[in-house]
């Protein structure tokens, strides 16, 4: 499986009585597939999954992998215990497993793990290593060992920024292994360092110029000698620091606080309520993210 593209990790929208509107989550994944979207991803952390019971969680994996299947496009599913990925739907092509948070158990405990949720996982997995959130700094090499391991098939990475490792890694990237962004003011320069693709929450907004963006910064075949082929960067893409812009707008509170107030500002779902312990985004938050 490749992956590559604009993977949109879709919020879950909530109606004036605090269920799930599962018909706004509907149009919302519509949204963005028509936006060029390459995939979604059902009940990422954006999705507020810690806050869903199971019917509701169950609810909202079938609405987006419906839509999936519909639109014969990428599903990746949150999974973060093996349960989960046990009852991923057959057409979904990995479930994103986040390194494990709080107890940080070492570089040797995460490629344990990995090793461990990849063996018993039905679909290949996709790491997901944010370091700031769950307290585990990892090592290039330790991330090359988490590629090695047969049946992690990529990553997510959002390292907050672009550090030594970051570099490390992306110098020298794993063989046959599929390193996303999941730093979205970090999508243009982490492109220009060659990684395929992104998985970004800010995408639910102005989708097409996400997806045109990581387009355009693809490897392009050289049409005298095809195994030279260079990433398309002859003049820097004028979308780029209005889409930087925006995803710092957007991250400007705990996500998905300031995603759920713009798409409810704009009418795209019914409520711009989050689930405790989120609060809504501020006002001046929300002015910010709309001026961009």
């Amino acid at each position: 499986m490749t992956f590559a593209g604009v993977y949109v990790p879709l919020i879950t929208p909530f109606d004036a009585a605090g269920a799930v509107a599962f018909g706004a989550l509907e149009r919302l994944a519509h949204d963005v597939l028509d936006g060029g979207a390459a995939g979604l991803v059902a009940l990422g952390t954006t999705g507020e999954p810690g806050s869903l019971d199971d019917k509701e969680r169950d609810g909202v994996l079938d609405v987006i992998a419906g839509v999936c299947r519909d639109r014969r496009a990428q599903l990746i599913v949150g999974a973060n215990r093996i349960g989960d990925a046990a009852a991923v739907p057959s057409h979904a092509v990995a479930v994103l497993t986040l390194v494990p948070p709080f107890l940080r158990p070492g570089e040797d405990g995460v490629v344990a793990y990995f090793e461990d949720f990849a063996a018993r996982s039905p679909v290949p997995v996709l790491a997901y290593h944010v370091p700031y959130r769950t307290g585990q700094t990892l090592s290039a090499g330790a991330l090359r060992r988490i590629a090695a391991i047969d049946g992690v098939a990529g990553m997510k990475l959002a390292a907050g920024g672009i550090d030594t490792t970051v570099v490390d890694l992306l110098s020298d990237p794993p063989a046959d292994f599929a390193i996303l962004c999941g730093d979205d003011a970090f999508l243009a320069p982490l492109l220009s360092m060659g990684v395929p693709g992104a998985i970004i929450a800010s995408a639910h907004l102005d989708t097409a110029a996400f997806t045109t963006l990581v387009r355009d910064r693809q490897p392009q075949p050289h049409l005298a000698q095809p195994h030279l082929a260079q990433p398309h960067l002859a003049q820097p893409h004028l979308a780029q620091p209005r889409l930087a812009r925006l995803a710092l707008a957007l991250f400007a509170e705990p996500n998905p606080t300031v995603i759920k107030a713009v798409l409810h500002a704009r009418g795209r779902i019914p409520t711009p309520d989050v689930r405790l312990p989120l609060l809504p985004a501020s006002a001046a938050s929300l002015h910010m993210a709309l001026s961009v």
